[in-house]
C-alpha cells in the first residue's frame, strides 16, 4: 500500500470512529434544553481535588440535561456509580432511591463508604426503560479523594 492511500484510509477510520468517541464524552454544560434527545450532567459537589472520609455524609450534587421524552421524566431513573481508579472501572452504585427527574438541579446524601482511594470518580447515569436507554455521564474532570478512616 502506498504511503497516500495508507494516510487516506487513516482518516476515513478516524471518521468512521469519531461520532461514538464523541457520544462518550463528558457533559461540557447542564444547564440548556435538549434539543437533540441527549442527556449529560455535571457534578457540582464534591469538586475536584474535595477529600471526604468514611462515615461522614456527604451531599452529591448535579446538574442535569434531560432528553425531550415523550413520557413523564417520573417514571424514569437516575443513579450514581462510584470509580475507585479515575474511572476505569465502576463497580459500586451508591443510589439505592429513584429521584424526582422533574428538576434540573439534583441531590443525592451519601454515607461514604470505608473505601480508600485518592482517585474517586463518579458515573450518573440516566434511563427510562422503553424510551431512552440508560446512558452514562462520567464525571472525570471531578475526581476525589475517600481518604483512610480515623480508626485505623
Amino acid at each position: 500500500m502506498k504511503p497516500q492511500q495508507f494516510i487516506i484510509a487513516l482518516i476515513a477510520v478516524a471518521f468512521a470512529f469519531a461520532p461514538q468517541l464523541l457520544k462518550t464524552s463528558t457533559a461540557a454544560s447542564a444547564g440548556q434544553d435538549s434539543q437533540e434527545g441527549k442527556y449529560a450532567a455535571k457534578l457540582v459537589s464534591p469538586q475536584a481535588g474535595d477529600v471526604v472520609y468514611p462515615g461522614q455524609k456527604v451531599r452529591i450534587v448535579w446538574e442535569a440535561l434531560l432528553p425531550k421524552l415523550p413520557v413523564d421524566p417520573s417514571v424514569c431513573e437516575a443513579e450514581i456509580w462510584l470509580s475507585l481508579d479515575g474511572g476505569k472501572s465502576f463497580t459500586f452504585i451508591i443510589t439505592p432511591i429513584q429521584f424526582d427527574l422533574n428538576n434540573k438541579i439534583f441531590s443525592f446524601d451519601w454515607t461514604v463508604q470505608n473505601m480508600p482511594t485518592a482517585a474517586a470518580v463518579l458515573d450518573i447515569r440516566f434511563g427510562c426503560e422503553q424510551f431512552f436507554p440508560e446512558t452514562r455521564s462520567v464525571q472525570i474532570a471531578s475526581p476525589f479523594v475517600i481518604g483512610q478512616s480515623a480508626t485505623h
